[in-house]
């Protein structure tokens, strides 16, 4: 690619720009400073009295500040060989001409040291403490110092020094730097190549112009004050650089009006020269630092308006980046603001869920919940979560997750609204539910005996304990069976443990198949042991469910094609109570022990009732049961 001729021009010219600019700079600073030393000529007609205003140390001053430190021996060298040729043009003899150029370079000396300790401290006026210092160090401590050096020389050389000639030192060269170094700061950091705001806002210098011509031209109304809102409205439209090259034009014009004895600071022909000549300076000082005064005002707003755009940016950057949604609702949960993120929880945008109530979009049986912790947000929590499903654009519902929490006016504290920060929760929930089955899975297979499929020992006493309680509630007889293996270990030792696991299964299958009602539970309960708890059954129901339990396992046994002394029978043990309030389960598993031992006293293979029938109808225990002893 090829840079077009105008392109590498301005190339060219910003390079020689660059090289040169420390010498353009002190060529510039020899040439101002010393328009400024000759400047006071013209002011010569205005008669000895007049105390004017001194420009050039001002000025001088301004170029130090400006510019790094290591580079001052150009511009004080180039400042005192400006004031020395303006000296000798204005006709200075060599004597004043050095001692005036001395105690010039101990005032901006002064001024330079204090103001900028560091070449990387630039002049600031809108800044509060640097105007202190600036008034402290350059406007006061400065002049004082150099107008006490010439008071002390003037007494001791001619004997007329006295405090009307510090004072006038002091006060020429005060004003002057308070007024010429914050304009010229203004104008050298200001850069004029923006010509569009200038062309836009061309009628402000205009109307400036006419002010200044009209206010100075006559002293019979005080149309000068004019001046100062026309320089605060050019200074917002063009800026603090434009503004101060205006103020300087006011000052000149001013300044030769005055002189001419025009307007209402006229010097010239006048009896109080010297009042109207401080009143001039004072006007001009005042037009400078109100322009500075609207500056730190201006970049006050500013700086609030750009802190507020940096906030707001930082917002919405988080507001458009975050994965949950952003809700503002009233206190009747009717939406006033939602994020751009509602789009890709459900379909919606923004703009067609403003001015909706949070529980519009919930499922039906969710919508009470969510106007419940509307209200409880709204009468006694300051938060609540909240879980519930919405319905997305395409039909489909969600589960979302709402953190609801109550925000309040900053000033007031008053209850404004609810915030509300919504996640989707649908996978989760999807894992909850997943892991809900996986745990009932789990506890299945906690209370499920791995060798039979019934239920173990655990679950037998987590059943028993239910059931006797709802039993002497209810008062409702409650059974159980126990039934155990004959000779179960030597059928092991005799045929292996694979087929006593048949033959454990075949007791369970004949127990399942046998008592299958719902609230029927068949456990293993030990090695060859199995129980059966039949709730709300009586002893005639229990012995029934005994028998067909034999019948079973007989058939199960018969199918098999093993010889007949492997083939295994049961005992069983029945009992039946009603429970009382103050017994314990314990009390019908030790009736059926009996009854089961007893069977095996008697001969096993068969069942034995540990309870009778009175003639009254109610159940007791077998007497016989208590001579039974235990059995193998």
């Amino acid at each position: 690619m090829h840079a077009s001729p105008s392109h590498a021009g301005h190339l060219a010219q910003g390079r020689w720009w660059r090289k040169h600019a420390y010498s353009i700079r002190l060529i510039s600073c020899f040439f101002a400073v010393t328009v400024a030393t000759v400047y006071v000529k013209f002011f010569e007609r205005s008669g000895p009295a007049v105390n004017l205003i001194w420009v050039a140390t001002g000025l001088w001053l301004t170029y130090l500040l400006l510019a790094p430190r290591w580079r001052w021996h150009g511009y004080l060298i180039a400042g005192t060989a400006a004031m020395t040729l303006g000296s000798a043009l204005i006709g200075e003899s060599w004597q004043t001409n050095l001692l005036y150029n001395i105690l010039n370079l101990v005032e901006v000396l002064i001024g330079a040291l204090l103001l900028r300790r560091k070449s990387t401290q630039l002049p600031r006026f809108t800044d509060r403490k640097y105007l202190i210092r600036f008034i402290g160090y350059a406007v006061l401590l400065g002049p004082m110092t150099a107008g006490g050096i010439l008071t002390l020389a003037m007494t001791l050389w001619h004997h007329d020094g006295n405090l009307h000639t510090f004072l006038d030192w002091l006060l020429a060269d005060g004003l002057g730097t308070a007024i010429t170094v914050p304009t010229f700061v203004a104008i050298f950091q200001t850069r004029f190549t923006n010509s569009a705001g200038l062309k836009k806002h061309w009628h402000y210098p205009l109307v400036l112009t006419v002010v200044t011509v009209a206010a100075f031209t006559q002293n019979r109304m005080p149309l000068f004050i004019l001046v100062f809102p026309v320089l605060v409205l050019l200074l917002m439209r063009l800026g603090l650089g434009w503004a101060a090259l205006a103020t300087l034009f006011v000052a000149a014009t001013v300044s030769w009006y005055s002189i001419h004895g025009l307007g209402p600071f006229a010097i010239s022909g006048t009896a109080h020269s010297v009042e109207a000549s401080i009143q001039l300076q004072f006007f001009v000082a005042c037009c400078i630092f109100m322009i500075y005064l609207v500056s730190v005002i201006l970049e006050e707003r500013d700086a609030t308006e750009y802190r507020l755009e940096e906030i707001s940016s930082i917002h919405s950057m988080v507001i458009d980046n975050s994965r949950d949604v952003i809700l503002l609702a009233d206190l009747d949960g009717l939406c006033t603001y939602v994020s751009p993120a509602v789009e890709g929880l459900n379909g919606w945008k923004p703009e067609n869920l403003i001015h909706q109530k949070l529980a519009v979009q919930a499922h039906p049986d969710d919508r009470e919940k969510i106007e419940d912790a509307i209200r409880r947000i709204r009468h006694t929590s300051e938060s609540v979560i909240v879980e519930y499903r919405i319905q997305k654009r395409n039909g489909e519902y969600i589960w979302i997750e709402s953190s609801l929490r109550l925000f309040r006016h900053r000033k007031t504290r008053i209850p404004a609204g609810v915030l509300s920060l919504v996640r989707d929760i649908t996978e989760r929930k999807h894992n909850e539910a997943l892991l809900l089955r996986a745990y009932g899975t789990l506890e299945e297979l906690a209370v499920v005996d791995a060798l039979t499929g019934v239920a173990n020992r655990r679950k037998f006493d987590e059943h028993l304990a239910r059931e006797w309680s709802r039993a002497a509630r209810l008062q409702v007889p409650i059974s159980m069976l126990l039934i155990d293996a004959d000779f179960f270990k030597q059928h092991n030792d005799s045929y292996g443990h694979l087929s006593g696991d048949r033959c454990l299964k075949q007791i369970a299958e004949a127990a399942m198949t046998a008592a299958k009602r719902p609230e029927d539970l068949v456990a293993r309960i030990g090695g060859d042991e199995f129980a059966i708890v039949l709730s709300d059954t009586d002893n005639q129901g229990a012995v029934a469910v005994a028998g067909k339990i034999r019948e079973a396992f007989k058939q199960h046994s018969s199918a098999r094609k093993e010889e007949s002394d492997a083939l295994v029978t049961m005992s069983i043990g029945c009992a039946t109570l009603i429970p009382e309030t103050t017994e314990q389960p314990e009390a019908l598993i030790q009736i059926a022990d009996k009854a089961l031992y007893k069977a095996k006293r008697n001969g096993r293979d068969q069942m034995c009732n540990g309870t009778i029938l009175l003639p009254s109808g109610e159940f007791a225990v077998d007497e016989t049961l208590e001579s039974a002893g235990n059995g193998e």
